[in-house]
């Protein structure tokens, strides 16, 4: 090489690096600027996306709310928190949220308690349970379905004692005492303050010492008719076994007994020896004994001997007749002694029209013996006693009349009610006005439209001892007036109006020893000018207040004289 070409080599090599330096210098900062420009139009992009994302995800948000979607409300804005931590949007959804789930659920335990109480209202307790459970099924906690359930819970135990009381009563009504003296004890040991049940069990015990004694007494009357038998007829005789066996109906050897001696007088049969009741009664003689099937005969009867007419039960032998020829069985002037044992009496329908009305039976004059004997369904009274009547009613049952279940008219007239019931009569239970006398004893008055017994006797006794008057829509009892008597050991209970009225007109009457309880109106309420002193042996409590209402001024009843017709009303 010649020197001075690489002389020149030499020299040009620094130009050729400076160059090559500059343009990778160039090259750099132009990649710097590429570089920046993309990034930031990156995080421009980024910035765009996730505003989007907000947008998208509130408008989805929002949608939930409005749709009740709460679960994914909820995550929407649990994801806008994650783009946005803390801010007023996510604040604003989840109050949104927490504000629609409030109303959604108050919304639907106000629906589904509304629709229990409603059930509950109208006495349809399934129904009622489920409607409250469909609130706690969701929210285990709600206390007013809590309380729902609760009442539900007690109606049931009330419909529970409510059907027990019904069946013990009617067990009661049946006969069957101990039953129901068993149900009164299972119904007292939930509630020993169970009044009803109190009352049901102290009838069902009362009843069933009676039974005891009666059973004693049947067997005492039997062992004096088998004494005094001499193969003849003997009214005594007969009359003791006919108690004994109304006493102790179940006993054989006492119903055999009495069906020999009373085959001693002239027995007819109807069927048999006569078609009719009517005919046999026609050609009977004093104590002769009319026998009648089972089956309903047609009325009206007209007793004129003292026969002896039996039927095969209340139950079985039923004399009816319309309402309008009269009463089903009259007892005339002619027949004195008279005796009817298990029978009904009663109208062929019901017509409570006007003031001249029939009962069921009357006793016009004469003297007649009902035993076991039943009185329903008259348009007037169930039994009345007028002209100098007098009726004995023995283990009988007046009920339905459209006046009083027994009733006797006039002075001279005497009515004597043992071990009876007087139920859901339209008038009183039991009444006896105008100068008659009464002897009212064990019996049971309940439901009736006005008084259990109502007693205006004038200058007559009144003795009315050991009954039960229960439930009647006026008073217990209401003594207008009678000229001696006594009114003790009587239950008077949950009547309507009060207890035991007494007027100053009966202020001779002796009333002690009377249990005065529970009525809806005052248990004693005394005329102007009787002493409250005169009546203070007696339980008068837990009535309406006042217990005892002194110095009252009390109108009669009745603004005009009483009709002593037993077809007119009192």
């Amino acid at each position: 090489m010649k020197l001075p070409e690489a002389r020149k080599k030499i020299s040009s090599t620094p130009r050729c690096w400076a160059a090559t330096a500059l343009i990778w210098f160039v090259v750099l900062l132009t990649g710097i600027a590429f570089s920046g420009f993309f990034y930031f139009k990156s995080v421009d992009d980024q910035e765009a996306q996730r505003q989007l994302r907000l947008t998208s995800l509130e408008r989805r948000g929002t949608e939930f709310i409005e749709n009740r979607r709460w679960q994914e409300a909820s995550a929407i804005f649990a994801e806008i928190e994650t783009l946005i931590p803390g801010s007023e949007l996510t604040k604003f959804g989840r109050r949104s949220i927490k504000a629609g789930m409030n109303e959604e659920q108050n919304q639907f335990i106000g629906y589904w308690t509304g629709q229990a109480m409603a059930e509950l209202e109208a006495d349809r307790l399934d129904e009622a349970a489920t409607a409250a459970q469909r609130v706690l099924e969701k929210f285990p906690a709600e206390p007013e379905s809590t309380k729902i359930l609760n009442r539900i819970a007690q109606s049931r135990a009330n419909q529970a004692r409510n059907t027990a009381i019904t069946a013990a009563r009617k067990q009661l009504d049946d006969g069957q005492h101990e039953a129901a003296n068993e149900a009164a004890r299972k119904l007292l040991v939930t509630d020993p303050n169970d009044n009803d049940a109190k009352a049901i069990l102290e009838d069902a015990s009362a009843k069933l010492a009676k039974q005891v004694a009666n059973r004693a007494q049947a067997t005492s009357l039997l062992n004096r008719a088998i004494a005094s038998d001499k193969g003849e007829f003997d009214q005594q005789s007969l009359d003791w076994l006919r108690e004994a066996a109304s006493l102790a109906p179940e006993e054989p050897e006492i119903a055999k007994r009495l069906e020999a001696m009373a085959s001693y007088a002239r027995t007819l049969r109807v069927p048999g020896d006569f078609a009719t009741p009517a005919e046999a009664i026609a050609s009977a003689r004093d104590r002769d004994r009319i026998v009648l099937t089972e089956a309903i005969w047609k009325g009206p009867l007209i007793i004129n001997v003292a026969v002896d007419l039996q039927g095969a039960g209340f139950e079985k032998t039923i004399v009816e007749c319309p309402a309008a020829d009269g009463s089903a069985i009259t007892i005339s002037p002619d027949a004195k002694g008279a005796r009817i044992t298990g029978i009904t009496f009663r109208h062929e329908s019901f017509l409570a029209v006007g003031a001249d009305r029939f009962s069921a039976a009357l006793v016009r004059g004469g003297t007649a013996a009902f035993t076991d004997c039943h009185f329903e369904n008259a348009s007037g009274h169930g039994l009345a006693v007028i002209e100098n009547g007098q009726a004995t009613a023995n283990r009988c049952r007046f009920s339905g009349n459209g006046w009083n279940g027994a009733a006797a008219i006039g002075k001279g007239c005497k009515l004597e009610v043992r071990e009876s019931e007087t139920f859901e009569n339209f008038e009183h239970g039991i009444e006896t006005w105008d100068g008659a006398a009464a002897i009212l004893v064990n019996n049971r008055c309940e439901g009736n439209t006005r008084n259990g017994i109502h007693v205006d006797n004038g200058a007559s006794a009144a003795d009315i001892q050991g009954n039960q008057l229960i439930a009647n829509r006026e008073f217990g009892i209401v003594l207008d007036s009678a000229g001696s008597g006594k009114i003790s050991g009587n239950t008077i209970r949950n009547n309507l109006l009060g207890g035991l009225v007494i007027r100053a007109a009966a202020a001779k009457v002796s009333v002690k020893g009377n249990q005065i309880t529970l009525n809806q109106g005052p248990g004693l309420i005394l005329e102007k000018g009787l002493d409250a002193a005169s009546c203070s042996e007696n339980t008068v409590k837990k009535n309406t207040a006042p217990d005892i209402l002194t110095d009252s001024i009390l109108t009669h009843e009745d603004d005009k004289a009483p009709d002593s017709s037993e077809n007119s009303p009192r």
